[in-house]
C-alpha cells in the first residue's frame, strides 16, 4: 500500500489557503445557508464510485478443500483446549494452497488463532469458539495498532499479519467471552462504567505513555505493552491483508474492538452480527484501509456500530494513509455510541465514504450520522455521501463536532469538507444537529436534501459552517431552511 499520497493532517500554518472565511450570523455564528445546485466536485453524480466499489472491490475465494479441526485433534465441548489443533489445521490448509478449515457443530475453547494466506476459517451453523479470558494467552506480543497507534500488544483474538486471500465465514459464533469480571475492568472508571473495577487494573496510565511515545516518534518495535499495561485486544484484526472476508458469522462479548481491518485492500463484511455491550466495543473499525463494503450487517453495541479511521495524531500522520472507498449498504444498527461514524483516530484522513439503505433504531443508539474530529486530531474528511436511512429512536441526527475530547488544542485544522445526506427519514430524536466547526475555519460544503425529522425535541446546534444547502427538510413538520443569519 506504499504510494504516494498528499498530507492528510494540515498544520494551522498550512491550512490558512484553504480556510473559507464564515459568515457572521445574529443567531448562529459563522453559517452561511442556501438552497441552490450542487456542492463541490462530483456532484453531478456523487454516487458513481459507490457503484464501481460495489463492482470492482476484489472478494477472497478459496479452493473446494476442507481441514476438519477434529481431525487435527480439536474435542468439543468447551473444556479441552482446541488452540494447537486449530493451528495445525490452518498450516495444514495453508501448506496446501488453501481451502476452509471447518469447525463443526459444538463449542471449542480455544486461545488466540492467527490466519495464514488462503485460508478461510468456517464455522458452520452451532459452532463457537469460545476465547480464553487469561491474558497470558495472549502473549508473546505482536504488532497491532490500538487507538490509532501501533506498538507491540496482546495479539489479538483472531489475527493476521501481512496475509493475503483469507477469511472467516460461516453461520457459526466467535464468543470473546468479555464480561464485567474480564476484560471489561481494564477499561477503568467511566461515566458509563457497569463493569466491576478491580484494584491495579486500569488502561489510563499505559494509554498515556503510549500517546508520549508516539508523539515522541519511538520506534514500534521499542513500545512494549501487554502485562501490566491493560490494553485490551480487539476480537478480530486484520493488518496489511489483501483480500479479507468476513461473512456470516456472529461475534460476541469483545474484550475490545470486533472487528478491526488496518492497512488493508478489499475488505468485504457481510452478515456479520456484532453484539457486545463492554466499553469500547466498537462493531467494524475500518482503519486506513482501501476499498470496504460493510453489507447488510447488525450492530448491537456498547461504542460506534460503524467507525472510519486512520491513525491517531502523529502516528497517524506518520503512517499517513487515509480510509478510503468504503461503502455501507443495507445495515441494521441497534444500541451505539453511533451508527455510522468517520473518527475519532482520523489524522490520516478519510475519503470516498457512502451509507445507504441503512435501518436505524434503539433508544440506545445516541447518534445515527457523526464524524468527530479536533485541531489535536486534524485529519482532512472530504466526499461523505449518505441516502435512504431510516432512524426511528436517536438521541441525535447528526453530529460533524471539531471539538472531540481534547477540542481546539492543537496545531492540526481538521477539514470536513463536501459532505450530502439525502431520503433521511427520522421518526423521533432528542436533537437533530450538533454540527459545530471552528470560527476561523468552518465545516465546507454540507448538502441536505429530502430530509424529515417527525419528532424532535430540539433543531440543535449549526454553527460554523459555510456552503450549507438545504432542500425540503422539514422538522416537526415545518420547513427548515437551514440557521437564521
Amino acid at each position: 500500500m506504499k504510494r504516494a499520497h498528499r498530507n492528510y493532517a494540515l498544520s494551522r500554518r498550512h491550512f490558512l489557503h484553504l480556510a473559507v472565511a464564515g459568515a457572521t450570523g445574529a443567531a448562529l455564528a459563522g453559517c452561511t445557508a442556501s438552497t441552490g445546485a450542487g456542492v463541490a466536485a462530483e456532484a453531478a453524480d456523487g454516487w458513481a464510485r459507490a457503484r464501481e466499489i460495489s463492482e470492482t472491490i476484489a472478494t477472497a475465494t478459496f479452493p473446494d478443500r476442507d481441514f476438519d479441526i477434529r481431525d487435527f485433534g480439536a474435542e468439543a465441548g468447551g473444556q479441552a483446549d482446541a488452540t494447537a489443533a486449530i493451528t495445525r489445521a490452518i498450516a495444514a490448509c495453508h501448506e496446501a494452497g488453501g481451502g476452509r478449515v471447518v469447525v463443526p457443530e459444538g463449542v471449542f475453547a480455544c486461545g488466540p488463532i492467527h490466519l495464514r494466506s488462503n485460508v478461510n476459517l468456517h464455522l458452520v451453523e452451532g459452532a463457537e469458539l469460545s476465547f480464553s479470558t487469561d491474558p497470558q494467552r495472549y502473549l508473546p506480543r505482536v504488532f497491532t495498532r490500538w487507538e490509532g497507534m501501533e506498538l507491540m500488544n496482546y495479539s489479538p483474538l483472531v489475527y493476521a499479519y501481512g496475509q493475503e486471500n483469507v477469511a472467516v465465514t460461516g453461520a457459526g459464533t466467535l464468543q470473546g467471552n468479555a464480561n464485567d469480571q474480564t476484560w471489561w475492568p481494564w477499561k477503568g472508571p467511566n461515566s458509563e462504567q457497569h463493569w466491576d473495577l478491580i484494584e491495579g487494573q486500569d488502561q489510563a496510565p499505559a494509554r498515556a505513555r503510549l500517546e508520549q511515545e508516539t508523539e515522541a516518534g519511538l520506534p514500534v518495535a521499542e513500545r512494549l505493552y501487554g502485562e501490566g499495561s491493560w490494553l485490551r485486544p480487539p476480537l478480530v484484526q486484520f493488518y496489511r491483508c489483501k483480500r479479507v472476508l468476513l461473512e456470516g458469522v456472529t461475534l460476541k462479548d469483545s474484550p475490545f474492538w470486533l472487528i478491526h481491518p488496518v492497512l488493508c485492500e478489499d475488505v468485504v463484511v457481510r452478515g456479520v452480527t456484532c453484539s457486545s455491550h463492554g466499553p469500547n466495543s466498537d462493531g467494524c473499525n475500518p482503519e486506513s484501509c482501501r476499498r470496504v463494503l460493510i453489507d447488510n450487517c447488525r450492530f448491537d453495541t456498547g461504542d460506534d456500530c460503524i467507525a472510519i479511521k486512520s491513525g491517531r495524531n502523529a502516528d497517524g500522520r506518520r503512517i499517513a494513509v487515509p480510509c478510503e472507498d468504503v461503502l455501507i449498504r443495507g445495515c441494521h444498527m441497534a444500541a451505539g455510541h453511533g451508527g455510522v461514524v468517520i473518527g475519532s483516530e482520523i489524522s490520516g484522513g478519510v475519503r470516498h465514504v457512502y451509507a445507504e439503505n441503512c435501518e436505524m433504531n434503539s433508544p440506545d443508539l445516541e447518534r445515527a450520522l457523526r464524524i468527530k474530529t479536533n485541531s489535536v486530531r486534524g485529519g482532512v474528511l472530504e466526499h461523505l455521501r449518505y441516502r435512504n436511512i431510516h432512524v426511528g429512536r436517536v438521541k441525535d441526527v447528526l453530529v460533524i463536532n471539531f471539538h472531540y475530547e481534547e477540542g481546539d488544542a492543537g496545531d492540526f485544522e481538521p477539514l470536513v469538507r463536501d459532505v450530502e445526506v439525502s431520503n433521511l427519514v427520522v421518526e423521533n430524536a432528542d436533537r437533530v444537529f450538533q454540527v459545530r466547526g471552528f470560527a476561523r475555519n468552518p465545516v465546507r460544503d454540507v448538502r441536505l436534501e429530502n430530509v424529515m425529522v417527525r419528532r424532535a425535541g430540539t433543531i440543535g446546534i449549526v454553527e460554523h459552517v459555510t456552503g450549507l444547502e438545504v432542500d425540503q427538510v422539514t422538522i416537526n413538520g415545518n420547513a427548515w431552511r437551514g440557521p437564521a443569519v
